[in-house]
């Protein structure tokens, strides 16, 4: 115990995988410091739009050994204030709360030990396969604490990223004179308009005309709140593709294709990173039954939502659109507001700025507006390199060369990048638990428990999800969301389990008809500590 102690553990970013991370480091007797920029644990749901909701219902948002608390969970799909309530009482109840330090931004992370060229001919990850190698490197943190215009360095002997993919805004470039230094209005970012607070968010569409460009969950969320917020003009959303949003009642209600798709024999039908002979041609045989049973949901979604009479039909089918995990939910009420005129939608190729809004290239039509909010994605890879001192680190963290996966081992360590690992980039349906899953393999790795193969190994484990990667991308329409691993979540935790040293199989006591037929979820997971 008094070893563990002594080692000292960083995690950079107190939202639900930094949480998680740190819950599970303090189980295994470690003393981790969490650091968190702003003001609130909960990450991106600390800082968002009022009218924020979650995508999945509470059941399935969560930790697998913290159920919500009576009164935080007041409807099936929580308001965000009901989330962060949720996270900051998990981090309570764990003592995760003492270990964060807020307002405290980790502006570089630098490897200080062997040199580079040492670490990458080393055929075991951090020299000896164990997390905190041989103990003469180290990771070197420079901190800016809020209020303070100086800065502090800080030395840790492992280092977990838990910053998330949703820090740094993309946004798209114009040629000369056709882009927003030529509009009299104002553009911002709906990363920076919903981590506004929310009276000077109203405020500042407040009696203007604004145009949401992006047609996706971000996209419609706020075109949706600023027609609520501003009833005085309709607001327009302009989009280049439209993509599967849908009503949450349909997915998970009802027939819940939601929760069919948890299912171990949904995960049957489709083909998986490493997969064997056996499990190939089972997935081969089984592709027309998932396109069969695709096809049906599309139809019943298309049936129940006016995608036809709004022009905003898919370009990709249901089936590509949940293999690479296009798919959102929709605010509630939004195509209500569609045909009342409140909020109407454009649909254009590309666009540029004018003096007075926007013009939409193709058509020529001009869309006038006094505030323009892009919705227009994240850039992950960037804020994920963004912390590393090293050109070298910056550029095999998110290598260019590949737009499917990120190169890490168990989707938590990059073999060629010492006693650190990453928490939370994977993308999942439900965020929460496989975070969690990801968090409780890092503190077994930590504990000693995890031993992992030789670098060359992990490479071709990693070269395993590429492959697969590419194959999803390509059966997705190229709609493929990076990381994404929301088709082959049980597969996934499976391999984690089995590292950790625990029975994958985890219906206890249902028999192989629970096994493969009941969905998976958190509480499943419970008992891995």
């Amino acid at each position: 115990m008094d070893v563990k102690k002594n080692k000292r553990v960083a995690i950079v970013g107190a939202g639900p995988s930094g949480l998680a991370a740190c819950k599970h480091a303090l189980g295994k007797g470690f003393r981790p410091v969490v650091f968190e920029s702003g003001a609130a644990v909960s990450g991106v749901w600390a800082r968002t739009l009022s009218s924020t909701r979650l995508q999945t219902p509470a059941s399935t948002f969560r930790f697998s050994d913290f159920p919500w608390p009576a009164g935080t969970a007041p409807e099936e799909f929580p308001r965000h204030d009901h989330v962060v309530a949720y996270m900051t009482a998990y981090a309570r109840r764990f003592g995760v709360l003492e270990r964060v330090r807020f307002g405290s931004t980790v502006l570089a992370a630098e490897y200080v030990g062997p040199s580079e060229r040492e670490v990458a001919a080393w055929e075991r990850w951090s020299g000896n396969g164990e997390a905190f190698g041989d103990g003469t490197g180290e990771w070197r943190l420079t901190v800016q604490h809020a209020g303070s215009e100086g800065t502090q360095t800080y030395e840790f002997d492992f280092l977990v990223l838990c910053v998330g993919r949703y820090g740094v805004a993309k946004v798209p470039k114009f040629p000369p004179g056709r882009g927003p230094e030529v509009f009299h209005g104002q553009v911002l970012h709906s990363m920076n308009y919903s981590r506004m607070a929310h009276a000077d968010a109203d405020e500042l569409i407040r009696g203007k005309r604004v145009v949401v460009v992006g047609s996706g969950k971000s996209g419609l969320d706020t075109v949706a709140h600023c027609a609520e917020a501003n009833g005085e003009h309709k607001e327009t959303v302009i989009y280049r593709s439209a993509q599967w949003m849908v009503d949450t009642k349909l997915i998970w209600g009802g027939v819940s294709f939601g929760k069919l798709a948890m299912t171990r024999l949904a995960e049957l039908m489709v083909h998986e990173p490493g997969e064997g002979f056996l499990l190939f041609l089972l997935a081969t045989m089984l592709t027309p039954l998932r396109w069969l049973t695709a096809t049906l949901a599309e139809a019943y979604l298309k049936m129940h939502i006016p995608f036809k009479k709004h022009g905003t039909v898919p370009e990709c089918s249901f089936s590509q659109s949940i293999l690479g995990w296009r798919l959102g939910t929709l605010p509630e009420g939004f195509y209500d507001m569609v045909s009342e005129g409140s909020v109407q939608i454009k649909r254009c190729d590309s666009f540029s700025f004018c003096a007075n809004g926007l013009v939409l290239d193709g058509t020529g039509e001009r869309v006038d507006a006094d505030v323009v909010i892009l919705a227009t994605g994240f850039d992950a890879d960037r804020l994920l390199r963004g912390v590393f001192v090293s050109p070298r680190f910056r550029e095999i963290v998110a290598s260019g060369d590949s737009d499917t996966m990120l190169p890490l081992y168990r989707h938590c360590v990059h073999p060629r990048i010492p006693q650190m690992a990453v928490v939370g980039y994977a993308e999942s349906a439900a965020s929460i638990y496989p975070y969690e899953m990801m968090a409780k393999w890092v503190a077994h790795l930590l504990d000693g428990a995890v031993r992992l193969p030789g670098v060359a190994a992990m490479e071709r484990s990693v070269a395993e999800w590429e492959r697969w990667g590419q194959w999803a991308e390509r059966g997705s329409g190229a709609f493929f969301l990076k990381s994404c691993i929301a088709t082959v979540t049980t597969w996934y935790h499976d391999q984690l389990c089995r590292d950790m040293g625990y029975s994958p199989r985890r219906k206890k006591g249902g028999g192989l008809v629970a096994e493969w037929l009941q969905p998976y979820g958190p509480t499943d997971y419970a008992g891995i500590q």
